[in-house]
């Protein structure tokens, strides 16, 4: 026993005298040490510096997914709101309380009045020619002008009977809530008629399928909404519209 710690005490001071970090040497693991014994840490390894924000080596263990407050699990998302406006912009408009035959309003005002986006989304179909024969009424050229945007929301908007398609906007180009896509006008089936903007709402479909997006549900509690600044969204009656159309075997009216 005397043995062992004269052979410590001697390595103490050999290692101190050279500079060194005080260890203990005797070839057995720190926790055979006698008590009281000075433990060692290499001097060619000096303590890590702390590093600045954003230097320094990556962790290695990344953190997981940061639960919302109140939940466990994974992130979740909060879904941003939907802004919607009134899709006639900068002139006075009138918007019909009742459509004939299918659900739909005719917004009238001046020729040449912007028809905007009533919200964030993609225009899905453009219509440039007016190819309406009133002596045919075929029912897919009764439109004129036109365009359909598919929205964020998932719901689509349809406003015809345009005098100008607003230069840029084709099918799959992204657009904002109140960008100009037109102008109002009485293209198509409206030519006997004072200038206004057909507006239609439904659920999307393949192109071509004219005779849903004209409109599927009415659109006027939304309209009445939009104009006083209000967000009263269509989706769940949209939904509910489609549910109840069922399958879709094509033209009803106007074919």
């Amino acid at each position: 026993m005397r043995r062992h710690v004269w052979a410590a005490v001697l390595a103490t001071v050999l290692v101190a005298a050279a500079g060194g970090a005080v260890a203990y040497v005797s070839g057995r693991d720190a926790d055979d040490a006698p008590a009281g014994t000075p433990l060692a840490r290499p001097a060619t390894n000096p303590p890590a510096q702390p590093q600045p924000p954003g230097q320094g080596t990556e962790p290695t263990q990344s953190a997981g997914p940061r639960a919302t407050p109140g939940q466990s699990g994974s992130r979740t998302t909060q879904a941003r709101p939907v802004t919607y406006v009134f899709p006639i912009g900068g002139c006075k408009a009138s918007a019909s309380q009742s459509h004939h035959d299918y659900p739909a309003s005719d917004i009238f005002a001046d020729k040449g009045c912007q028809f905007v986006s009533p919200v964030d989304g993609q225009v899905d179909e453009v219509i440039r020619v007016d190819s309406w024969d009133p002596e045919t009424n075929v029912g897919k050229d009764r439109s004129g002008l036109s365009i359909s945007v598919v929205g964020v929301d998932g719901v689509r908007y349809y406003g015809s009977h345009l005098s100008a398609i607003g230069a840029g906007i084709e099918p799959g180009v992204k657009v904002r809530a109140g960008q100009t896509l037109g102008l109002t006008g009485n293209t198509g089936s409206a030519r006997p008629t004072p200038p206004h903007l057909h507006f239609g709402i439904s659920w999307p479909t393949p192109p071509g399928k004219w005779w849903i997006r004209r409109g599927s549900v009415p659109p006027q509690a939304f309209l009445n909404s939009w104009r006083k600044g209000g967000s009263l969204s269509p989706v769940t009656t949209v939904a509910k519209a489609k549910r109840a159309y069922g399958t879709d075997r094509g033209c009803r009216s106007y074919c």
